[in-house]
This record gives C-alpha cells, structure tokens and sequence, in this order.
C-alpha cells in the first residue's frame, strides 16, 4: 500500500518537512504542489495557506491537514470536499514556546521595557513605577489548549490569571468564564487582555471599542491570535484616549506588515513579525504519519476539527 502525502503551501521551503515526514516514514512519497502527480489518486493533503479552489483538483482526498494550529487559511478561499476530514496540529512545543512570549511580553509591560526603550531613543533619562506579577490580573481570550499553558505558566510566575472561552471550563489554579453573559465579568478586572482565540466568524474583529471599553482603564493588549482579530482603528482610538496604555501585536491584518503601516511609528505599539510560536516539521511529523496510518486502517483521525465551529 503506497503512501503519499501532498504538501500544498505555495511560497514556503517545504525541504524541512518533507526530512521530518521521511525521517518518520522512510517508505512515504512526498510530493509538493504544483509538481505533485496523479491528483486523483491522492487522499491526503498537508497544507498551509492553500491557493483558492485548488482541492476541486483532489476528488478523493479524504484528509486536509493543516500544517498548525489554525484552520481559517484552509477554508477561506476553499470549499473542502464534502468526504474529506480537516486535522490541525497539537504542538507540545508550540504551546510551550508561546507560553513563554507572553510571558515576557507581559514581565516586559510590568517593567517599562517598552517605555524605556523608547526614552532611550528619544535620550529620556526618566524611572517610572512598575508593578509584580501579583498585582496583576491576565485576562486570556481563548482558554483552549494553548490558552490553558499560558495561563499555567503566568500561575507559576504569580499572575493572577482568568481564561474565558466560548463553552464553560475549569481548571484549579485559574477562575475561568464563558460566553456573552460572563465577557463583562472576564473583562472588568483583566489589566492585560491575552487573545488566544481561533479566528472564526464569531470571533473575527472582536478586538475592538466594545471589548477595550469594557477593560480597567490603562489596560495592555497581547495579540498572539490572528490579525483580523483587531479592528486597527479601535485600537489607535483606545491608545489616544489612554483606556489602553500599549500593545503587542505579533499577528496582522496583512504579513508581512505593510512599510506605510502606522503600527510601525506608534510609540504605544510593540510589533513582532508573527514569531511567537512556530510550528516544528520534527516536533509534530509524528502526528501527520500517525494520522496517515490511521487513515489507511480506517480508524478514527487525531485532531479532527469541526467545520460549524470553525477550530
């Protein structure tokens, strides 16, 4: 029984994953699209970023596989075959790489790391009070499996921590919320706003003038969700008013971020290129070889999503 695996990312060095994959599966084909062959053949996909309507090329594929965390890439300028199950990756790493970004990002906010690097541009000699872990609340947006580490490790670092998701959750050492009703009491009290959400229609543009009203005033946001997440406007408007005191912003509306941009120039905002966690072909190709046996048994897939949900 042959095995084949089709990596549709155009514009990405596929040579790291196709060593991991092989390196796990010495006997698999990997082929990368364009030059993939017999397309009618193929029935599992690993993408990122899928050009528009290329799986109407793929009639028998049975697994779309998305090379991270999200799926929003797969399905916004594709209709997935109605056979075919959607997986995304569970990245012990990337969770734990992304614990520790905001980690710092939320340590550097405590400290003025970002003011003082700004008055050492500006040669500004001038001490600001700063605050401890304990005397701050971190509100995460999306206290999922990832929301949940990075709220583990803020616990350890003696944050005071509250997750709100969409479904109802608890955890030990972390008060959590859920839906509409508990978003005011999730946000009333959260000094800095962590969004972790999975972008879905729900969720898209839900940064914005409702949700940093609702924030103690000089609140800090931490974008490490996906760009559409922020309505851009909003923010410039709640940084002006100072109902926010700063940002981090490590995801984008359109990346790499446009020259003329105005996060580039804006004392209040702290950019990163979308490097907050990076997925690793060597630390996840176990899941995609371990999901293309089962496929070939018949056996139920790991990390299957849901379509209605979006994640």
């Amino acid at each position: 029984m042959q095995k084949k695996i089709v990596i549709i990312s155009p514009g990405r060095d596929c040579t790291p994953w196709i060593n991991a994959l092989k390196k796990e599966e010495p006997n698999l084909t990997v082929e990368v699209y364009p030059e993939d062959t017999n397309r009618a053949e193929t029935d599992f996909i690993l993408t990122w970023n899928p050009p528009k309507n290329v799986f109407e090329n793929y009639p028998n594929v049975k697994v779309i596989a998305s090379m991270g965390a999200g799926i929003r890439h797969i399905l916004k300028e594709n209709k997935t075959p109605e056979q075919a199950e959607i997986t995304k990756m569970d990245d012990p790493l990337l969770k734990e790489d992304m614990s520790y970004f905001v980690l710092t990002i939320a340590l550097n906010f405590l400290r003025n790391i970002p003011l003082y690097f700004q008055q050492q541009n500006d040669e500004i000699w001038e001490r600001k009070a700063y605050k401890r872990p304990e005397d701050i609340s971190v509100g995460i947006m999306g206290f999922g499996n990832i929301g949940i580490k990075v709220g583990e490790l803020l616990v350890k670092n003696k944050f005071k921590v509250r997750g709100w998701s969409k479904s109802k959750k608890s955890h030990q050492h972390i008060e959590t919320f859920a839906g509409d009703k508990e978003l005011n009491e999730f946000l009333k009290e959260s000094n800095i706003l962590v969004c972790l959400l999975p972008l879905t229609n729900e969720t898209e543009e839900i940064l914005s003038k409702k949700i940093f009203q609702q924030l103690p005033k000089g609140a800090y946001l931490i974008n490490v969700g996906r760009g559409p997440h922020l309505v851009e406007e909003d923010l410039k408007n709640a940084l002006e008013r100072e109902q926010l005191s700063g940002a981090a912003l490590d995801v984008f509306q359109e990346e790499p971020l446009p020259k003329e941009h105005w996060f580039w120039n804006h004392k209040k905002i702290q950019l990163t290129p979308h490097t907050a966690s990076v997925t690793d072909p060597e630390s996840i190709s176990s899941q995609v070889i371990e999901n293309l046996n089962r496929l070939k048994k018949g056996k139920k897939l790991l990390h299957t999503v849901s379509l209605e949900k979006g994640y």
